[in-house]
């Protein structure tokens, strides 16, 4: 390969790496469709192969392609207009590219620094469901191609395909604005960023279905999207919390499988974490427990809290459970769930006695008893308690539920292990 030709190639790989969102979320403001915006810095970027290697890379690439695109959008106003000039009125994405706002041909295309921040609000707008809004979500900001969030997510690709063309097509038939939102819904929508953004990085790390556990790629993705809501909003302290949370879970990967088998935070390999994300995620959180000093933290700080005890401590008897169950205790008290009650269940347990979390989980059956962690949680604690039998049946039910292929071997391992405890103690 010529050396001009892969110079340009590498130019416009890196640039599509670390510019695209921004390009792509600048021209959908430019012309408020999805797939005008992409198709159109598909041709610039092919031009970019094409011309590069005669005329040499330019000195801002970004620009070049961000320019070149928005031309090419320009000409297709342009065309359709022609057609449609008998008519009254032309779509209101026609009139906003031929006529964008301080555009100037004769300077290299400028990004607004908040088109990025009204992509993620346009993905994720309450008038799509979650299903749309992460597929979206990832299609856009992610940078991830329709077959690589279909295997993610175990879809077929052509449903994922169709969920994200009607995403686009609900945007735009229902004129959902390309827009931060005003500050007496921002809250509201923010929420909805955040847990879009948590759902893709929970999927990547614990995989809900499959034979694999985590996806390393999903959580790399959901991180830097994290990054990006931070950067974009930096005075958001549950901002902050959320990329703190994710870092310090994700720290933890390379300890989480030995040999292909899932191993619990209690019997990891701490020399196998990674203590530069779990040294940023502290700094991070630091930051964070200064901006709510005195307002009250909400559930990404004080999930960031409980992880940076465990990550903290240097051994699992080390770790400070009574200040673990406390912080449960607040979040519960601000995002009451079984879920998180199960938690600080299994905190009381461990700060408390085995007995006492033991009662907490039980009274949790009734809105859990089909959650696969409620029964393994409670048959960890009955296999502490060297109530094997319990504990077995309790394995045999989690078992049962999980979905996970690497989690339900271990689940099976420890089933194993207590069905050899009833049997030495029967005789």
């Amino acid at each position: 390969m010529p050396s001009a030709v892969r110079d340009a190639r590498e130019a416009a790989e890196a640039v599509f790496r670390r510019e695209s969102v921004q390009i792509l979320a600048s021209l959908i403001r430019l012309c408020g469709s999805f797939d005008r915006a992409e198709e159109a810095m598909q041709e610039a970027l092919a031009n970019a192969l094409a011309s590069w290697p005669e005329r040499g890379v330019p000195e801002n690439p970004a620009a070049w392609i961000m320019t070149a695109a928005h031309r090419k959008l320009i000409d297709a106003a342009r065309r359709e207009r022609t057609r449609r000039e008998k008519q009254q009125a032309v779509l209101y994405e026609v009139e906003a590219c031929i006529s964008p706002p301080d555009f100037d041909f004769d300077e290299p295309a400028m990004y607004c620094p908040d088109d990025r921040l009204r992509l993620i609000f346009t993905c994720c707008h309450p008038a799509l469901n979650r299903e749309a809004q992460v597929a979206l979500t990832l299609r856009t900001l992610g940078g991830l191609s329709t077959p690589e969030i279909a295997k993610a997510f175990l879809l077929p690709e052509a449903t994922l395909a169709q969920r994200i063309v009607r995403a686009k097509r609900k945007i735009q038939d229902a004129r959902i604005p390309y827009e931060v939102p005003p500050p007496n819904r921002l809250q509201e929508r923010l929420a909805s960023v955040q847990a879009v953004i948590y759902l893709i990085f929970n999927e990547g790390y614990t995989a809900s279905t499959g034979d694999g556990l985590v996806r390393g790629d999903l959580c790399s993705e959901a991180i830097r999207l994290a990054r990006v809501l931070g950067d974009l909003m930096p005075g958001a302290p549950e901002n902050l919390g959320l990329l703190t949370l994710m870092l310090l879970h994700d720290s933890r990967r390379d300890a989480r499988m030995v040999n292909g088998a899932l191993v619990t935070l209690e019997d990891q390999d701490r020399s196998l974490w990674d203590r530069g994300a779990i040294a940023e995620g502290l700094t991070l959180l630091e930051r964070a427990l200064q901006m709510v000093r005195g307002a009250g933290a909400g559930p990404y700080v004080l999930q960031a809290a409980i992880a940076a005890l465990h990550s903290s401590a240097p051994g699992a008897e080390a770790t400070d459970w009574p200040q673990i169950a406390a912080l449960y205790e607040k979040l519960l008290a601000v995002s009451p769930s079984p879920v998180i009650a199960l938690n600080l269940a299994v905190a009381v347990a461990m700060a408390h006695g085995y007995e006492l979390g033991l009662g907490r989980i039980d009274a949790l059956a009734r809105s859990l008893g089909s959650y696969y962690l409620f029964h393994a949680a409670r048959a960890d604690l009955l296999r502490r308690l060297g109530r094997w039998v319990e504990a077995a049946a309790a394995y045999r039910r989690a078992v049962g539920l999980a979905a996970n292929q690497v989690e339900r071997e271990f689940l099976e391992r420890r089933l194993r292990e207590v069905e050899g405890g009833a049997a030495l103690r029967r005789h």
